[in-house]
């Protein structure tokens, strides 16, 4: 298990610095790019609410890699919203374009969360985890509500 998680993390950290000079073919492409990455990172904090609401046992080896995976996750998507890419299988809003200070300045505060996420996982501290996936999920939410169409 080890190496194949040792795998994805050198995969990732080598993704990660050219995901920001990414260049889509069309705009299709970015839209499937974001939803995927948000996905992901979706299903992962899915999981770690689930220990968080008592719904799992917590693992804190199982809690960490899911946290690892949310904050890769985290820093993916912001390239993929150029402009033309507010299609109609997208659930953007077209807020996104209007309003880049305020998307960017949500997406950094949902990472900064993250970043508080990880130290707690870390830690192994349960309240603190739970704290800190509460301050997360907010700060998804308020994306989600200024951002994103139902």
């Amino acid at each position: 298990m080890k190496p194949l998680f040792a795998s994805i993390a050198l995969t990732t950290l080598i993704a990660v610095p050219f995901s920001a000079q990414a260049q889509f073919a069309k705009p299709e492409d970015a839209v499937k790019y974001r939803q995927s990455a948000l996905s992901v990172m979706g299903t992962h904090m899915g999981r770690v609410g689930a220990v968080v609401k008592g719904e799992k046992a917590y693992n804190k080896a199982a809690v960490e890699s899911d946290v690892a995976v949310i904050e890769t996750m985290s820093k993916l998507p912001w390239s993929a919203f150029p402009a033309g890419s507010n299609l109609s299988n997208s659930k953007a809003k077209p807020e996104i374009w209007k309003e880049q200070d305020k998307f960017k300045a949500a997406a950094e505060k949902m990472q900064s969360e993250v970043v508080k996420l990880s130290a707690a996982a870390k830690s192994g501290d349960q309240n603190a985890i739970k704290a800190a996936f509460g301050e997360t999920g907010k700060a998804c939410k308020s994306c989600h509500d200024d951002f994103r169409n139902k």
